[in-house]
C-alpha cells in the first residue's frame, strides 16, 4: 500500500503543470520608429505620450504573479488593432496567454473609450471653420463643415437577437456611423446599431442631428442618397434635369469621397475592423470607439500610414433610401440655391 501511494503521488507530481515564468520582450527595444509605426501604428514618442495618458486605468495593485506593465498592455492592445488576428496570435508577440492577451484588449479598450469625448467632439468655431474653408476651395461648395456616413463592422453571429445584426448585404455587422471633417478627423461617432439599421434613422436619432437641428453647428453637412434632405444636410439631386443639377452632384460626389476615405484610412490603419471581430456586440462597440480615438490621434500628430498595398475605401455604391423619406423644405430652398450659385 505504502509503494501504491509513493508511485501515485510521484505520478501526480509529474503531471502537474510547472510554473513558467516567460521572458516578456518589450517591442520597444527591439524595433526602429517606422517598424514601430509598421506594427503597432503608433511611432516611440507618440507610444510613450499614449501610455502615460492611460497607464492610470492599467495599472495593477501589485506586481504579482508577474503582471502585464502598462506598456505590455497597450502594445499588445494595439497589436490586436492593427492586424485583427486572433488574441491569442497576439499573444504569442509578447509571450502571454490568450487569456492575458484578452484581458489587456480589454482594460485599453475600455481606457480609450473613456477618452472618447476628449477626442471626438462638436468642431469648435475656428474647426468648422477650417472644414469651411478648406472644402470650399476644394470643391466650390459654400458652408460645409463635413460629411456623413455609414460603414459596416463584421461580427461572428451574435448568441441573442442574431437576425438584427443581418445587414442588407447578408452578414452580420454593426453600423458604425461616421461624421469627419477636411482633415478626415472624426467629430462624430455612433457605434451601437445592428447591421440591419438603416443610416437615416441612426442619424435621426444620434444626438448629433439635435446639435444642428438646435443651430449649435455653423454650416452644412454631406450625406449620401440614404439620408434625408434637411437644412443642414445636403443630399445628391435624384434626378437629375438640368447641367448645374450634374454639376452640383458631381461637385457632391467629389467632396463626401473625404468620409469615405477617412473610412478607409481607419479602417486600413486599425484592421480589426475590416475582418470579422469575433466577440460580443458590446465589446466590438467599444473597441470600434478605442480605434475611433486612436485615429483621431493619428491625425492630429500626423502619424503617417506604413502599410504596403492601396487603402480599402468603404464606399457604399448602391445607397438604398428609407422607404418613407421626409424632406425638408428649408433643405430644398438651401440646396437650389447653392446649384445656381455653384
Amino acid at each position: 500500500m505504502a509503494g501504491r501511494f509513493v508511485y501515485r503521488f510521484n505520478n501526480e507530481r509529474a503531471l502537474r503543470r510547472e510554473r513558467v515564468v516567460r521572458d516578456r520582450t518589450n517591442p520597444l527595444d527591439i524595433y526602429s520608429d517606422s517598424e514601430l509605426i509598421e506594427r503597432f501604428r503608433f511611432g516611440r514618442q507618440a507610444l510613450f505620450d499614449l501610455i502615460e495618458e492611460i497607464s492610470p486605468q492599467l495599472q495593477h495593485g501589485s506586481d504579482r504573479n508577474a503582471a502585464l506593465s502598462p506598456t505590455l498592455q497597450v502594445l499588445i492592445a494595439l497589436r490586436f488593432y492593427a492586424n485583427g488576428a486572433f488574441q491569442n496570435t497576439v499573444g504569442d508577440m509578447i509571450n502571454v496567454h490568450r487569456t492575458t492577451a484578452c484581458r489587456a484588449i480589454r482594460q485599453v479598450s475600455l481606457a480609450l473609450q473613456h477618452r472618447l469625448r476628449n477626442y471626438i467632439h462638436l468642431p469648435t468655431q475656428e474647426e468648422a471653420e477650417k472644414s469651411r474653408q478648406d472644402i470650399l476651395l476644394k470643391s466650390g461648395i459654400p458652408v460645409i463643415v463635413g460629411c456623413v456616413d455609414g460603414t459596416h463592422v463584421r461580427i461572428q453571429a451574435p448568441s441573442e437577437h442574431e437576425y438584427l445584426y443581418v445587414n442588407r448585404k447578408g452578414y452580420h455587422s454593426i453600423n458604425v456611423q461616421i461624421v469627419c471633417n477636411s482633415d478626415m478627423g472624426i467629430v462624430d461617432l455612433v457605434a451601437r446599431w445592428p447591421g440591419s439599421t438603416h443610416d437615416a434613422r441612426i442619424l435621426r436619432e444620434s444626438a448629433f442631428q439635435w446639435e444642428f437641428e438646435a443651430g449649435r453647428v455653423n454650416g452644412l453637412l454631406l450625406g449620401d442618397s440614404g439620408y434625408p434632405l434637411k437644412r443642414w444636410l445636403m443630399t445628391p439631386v435624384i434626378a437629375e434635369r438640368t447641367a448645374q443639377e450634374r454639376h452640383y452632384n458631381e461637385k457632391h460626389t467629389q467632396t463626401r469621397n473625404i468620409v469615405e476615405r477617412c473610412i478607409g484610412v481607419l479602417k486600413r490603419r486599425f484592421h480589426c475592423l475590416h475582418s470579422e471581430m469575433r466577440m460580443h456586440p458590446e465589446r466590438v462597440c467599444v473597441i470600434i470607439a478605442a480605434t475611433a480615438v486612436l485615429h483621431n490621434i493619428c491625425v492630429k500628430k500626423r502619424i503617417p500610414l506604413l502599410i504596403q498595398g492601396e487603402l480599402v475605401l468603404e464606399a457604399d455604391e448602391n445607397p438604398v433610401a428609407p422607404a418613407a423619406i421626409r424632406e425638408d423644405i428649408g433643405g430644398r430652398l438651401i440646396i437650389y440655391h447653392i446649384i445656381n450659385n455653384l
